[in-house]
């Protein structure tokens, strides 16, 4: 039996109901239905991630997603892209260590860690407001180069395009809460 096996439909039973009969806590609803709401963006953002994942391998390019959205906290997007990665024949090691990638760099090529590296400085974006000072804000210039190295411009542009629209597709997933557990490998294309 999987955790999903054991959740009950929130419409049709009560929170005392699903509490009584499975030892996980109930799920929450999203709160909104943006997809629906806002189509058009929606629509436009899966048209955005078909085009920044073009050129790219297809388990680095998950790999990113899931180093992202762990970053980002967006339980739904760590779902789904690890399931992808499983079934593109990521294993489940390397998926796990991703949360702690830089001390476990050995389960990763050279390429794969300035992949990672990159997707870091990316998302978080921490720091002052100077350019000069470590962190400042932006991307630092070793991290860049590091990636620059192992990716060709084109390919270098699809990765920050790629790292980009996993930060968006998080910030939907996180600010409408939406729950993981649901998707099938490869639902979305």
């Amino acid at each position: 039996m999987t955790i999903s096996d054991t959740r009950t439909d929130p419409g049709t039973s009560t929170a005392s109901h699903a509490a009584s009969h499975s030892p996980y806590a109930p799920e929450r609803p999203a709160r909104l239905p943006w997809a629906q709401l806002a189509p058009d963006v929606y629509k436009a953002m899966i048209r955005l991630d078909t085009a920044a994942k073009k050129g790219l391998d297809h388990k680095l390019y998950e790999l990113v997603k899931i180093r992202a959205s762990q970053l980002n906290h967006c339980a739904l997007c760590v779902d789904m892209h690890s399931k992808d990665a499983l079934a593109a024949g990521e294993s489940v090691e390397r998926i796990i260590q991703l949360s702690a990638w830089d001390e476990s760099r050995h389960f990763y090529t050279e390429k794969e860690l300035a992949a990672l590296e990159l997707t870091e400085a990316v998302t978080v974006l921490t720091g002052g407001t100077s350019r000069t000072k470590s962190g400042g804000g932006f991307v630092p210039d070793a991290v860049y180069d590091r990636a620059a190295e192992h990716f060709e411009e084109a390919e270098l542009a699809q990765l920050i395009s790629a790292i980009a629209v996993i930060n968006a597709w998080n910030r939907f997933g996180v600010t409408f809460r939406m729950a993981p557990g649901h998707y099938q490998p490869g639902q979305h294309g």
